[in-house]
């Protein structure tokens, strides 16, 4: 058990109210002297000084003198308008809630479909695909490289084959699904369509998110396969053919998440992930891509943390930044465009695997930020996932959390109940302020893939995550059941994932080379390889080659001939 912090032992009354720049009223000040200092000389406050996780500075009132130049009106405005602090549908989730979409991916594909069947019948309403490692690669599963971890991670996708399998029985017509898959994104996405063909699905009103976000992989995650030019050429390649074959279909998911878990603060993850999206839109309007039509299905992926006020100030700072850079830079005249359409996943790096269920509140906690703070769907994790991938029963509590906060909290009832709090309009305004000064000194830079190649957000995440840890080392910030309140527990039943997954996919796969044409699979990849040395989008000649069964390794390796592959320069 921990002993309570015995705080600061001065009398003195730590002057927050006379900070620079802040005018408290007479009131606040008779306040502060006639009954915070008399209390405070009884009984001193915790601690010195108090902060978020992110270490930014929380004071101890937030009162009218915090926000001496705020203008409702201006800065708040109204529901699905500009500059959208409120949310960005007049009705939020008053009028539909946002999409339950559980992440899931093991084994193969006969297995994760048995998953995604079990959570549409538990009342999910869209698919979120995870991919094993290979497939994150773009190995097939029987690659040396492959070995150990096929099927670990998420589902193994090798060929149009696998897909097919992870699909059936569930009409793509019908069910949104996301995709969380990047350096390989165009492969993935063009047997995603082909199954939707078969099926008998209009391309025209199906609807999903495919992640295909190579920037953040450079800068957090590390999965990328080719250097960053030409896996930004594939990435306009996705947004030019959706534009004119999935108008529904969003072709990216610009995503903090990944930041945040590498271990960035919440301005950070902010700053960087809308200046990545600057980035695709800049690249998209070079290629000769209207700014009006194709980011309208540019969305974006936001990590929900355990500090609940700074992750609903980031989700209002993040719509009005994405709105003020449409407007002022690009000169975009679609409200479309504007309005900032993200997803949440509550923080897989503040899960614990000391006394797991506490995960379980931790969860609760940050879905709740995340559905106050306005997302438009919700992935919440599951209690064992610093142990393993989920179990049907942990998966299922998680699709609770939501169930239950979508019908019994009364927090859907009206659009951001925390507008004109002085605190959270105070905090949405120094996150946004933050995330402005980051996103000037990427433009300063010439952009995010200059300063990817700088190794300038590898940096300062890196040192983020350093000064958080030793704040946690040093017990300044308390992780409870890790470094505070620490007490044993029963160990979780886990999935697991043995190696017979891995004999299943090699199987299929000598079958699979065995049954197609050899002869049409090695024109199809012929004729992507030589248009990889030209300038057409390359998203026809992959789906091609994606319907003539070949691999995903095959079709990657093509492109690895012209593309080459990258490795990463060591930050110093």
């Amino acid at each position: 058990m921990s002993e309570p912090s015995k705080g600061s032992t001065s009398t003195v009354v730590p002057s927050e109210t006379k900070s620079a720049g802040r005018k408290p009223s007479s009131q606040e000040i008779a306040w502060e002297e006639k009954t915070l200092g008399p209390t405070l000389a009884k009984s001193p406050e915790r601690q010195a000084s108090f902060t978020t996780i992110s270490n930014y500075p929380i004071r101890r009132l937030y009162t009218p003198a915090d926000l001496p130049d705020w203008d409702p009106q201006r800065d708040l405005g109204y529901p699905a308008e500009p500059p959208y602090t409120l949310g960005i549908h007049s009705t939020m989730h008053r009028g539909r809630l946002w999409t339950m979409r559980q992440f899931a991916g093991f084994g193969t594909a006969e297995d994760t479909n048995q998953r995604f069947r079990y959570l549409l019948s538990q009342g999910q309403t869209g698919l979120s695909t995870a991919f094993d490692l290979p497939t994150l690669m773009g190995y097939d599963s029987d690659h040396p490289l492959s070995e150990g971890e096929v099927g670990k991670c998420g589902v193994a996708i090798s060929s149009l084959a696998d897909m097919e399998v992870l699909f059936d029985q569930i009409p793509l017509a019908d069910v949104t699904t996301s995709m969380t898959i990047n350096s390989p994104a165009a492969v993935i996405w063009a047997m995603y369509l082909a199954v939707a063909e078969k099926q008998g699905a209009d391309w025209k009103k199906i609807s999903g998110t495919l992640q295909n976000d190579i920037l953040k992989e450079y800068i957090a995650q590390k999965e990328y396969i080719y250097p960053p030019e030409p896996s930004m050429r594939l990435v306009i390649d996705t947004f030019e053919f959706g534009v004119k074959n999935t108008p529904k279909f969003n072709t990216i998911s610009i995503s903090g998440y990944h930041i945040r878990e590498a271990g960035s603060t919440a301005i950070q993850e902010l700053a960087f992930t809308l200046r990545d999206g600057l980035e695709y839109v800049e690249w998209g309007m070079r290629r000769g891509l209207d700014v009006d039509e194709f980011v309208p299905q540019l969305s974006f992926f936001f990590n929900a943390h355990s500090d609940f006020f700074e992750e609903i100030a980031k989700y209002r700072a993040a719509r009005r930044i994405w709105h003020k850079a449409m407007v002022e830079r690009y000169r975009s005249k679609n409200p479309r465009a504007w309005a900032l359409r993200f997803h949440t996943q509550t923080a897989g790096c503040s899960l614990t695997a000391q006394q797991p269920y506490n995960n379980v509140v931790r969860t609760a906690i940050q879905a709740l930020a995340a559905v106050l703070g306005g997302t438009q769907s919700l992935h919440t994790n599951s209690l064992d996932e610093a142990w393993a991938l989920p179990t049907e029963f942990a998966a299922t509590i998680a699709l609770r959390t939501q169930q239950i906060i979508a019908h019994e909290t009364g927090v859907t009832n009206t659009v951001d109940p925390l507008g004109g709090s002085y605190f959270v309009e105070t905090l949405t305004n120094e996150v946004e302020r933050g995330a402005w000064d980051y996103i000037q000194k990427i433009d300063a830079m010439g952009g995010m893939v200059a300063a990817i190649e700088r190794g300038y957000p590898q940096r300062e995440i890196a040192e983020a995550s350093y000064r958080y840890q030793v704040s946690v080392d040093k017990k300044e910030k308390i992780i409870v059941g890790v470094n505070d309140f620490v007490a044993k527990e029963k160990p979780l039943e886990t999935l697991q994932i043995d190696e017979t997954v891995a004999h299943r996919q090699a199987d299929r796969l000598r079958k699979l080379r065995t049954e197609r044409s050899s002869d049409e699979v090695s024109r199809r990849l012929a004729a992507l390889r030589k248009a990889t040395q030209g300038n057409d989008n390359l998203m026809p000649y992959i789906y091609d080659a994606v319907k003539s069964y070949a691999t995903l390794g095959e079709i990657c390796d093509a492109m690895r001939d012209t593309f080459g592959t990258y490795e990463e320069v060591a930050i110093t």
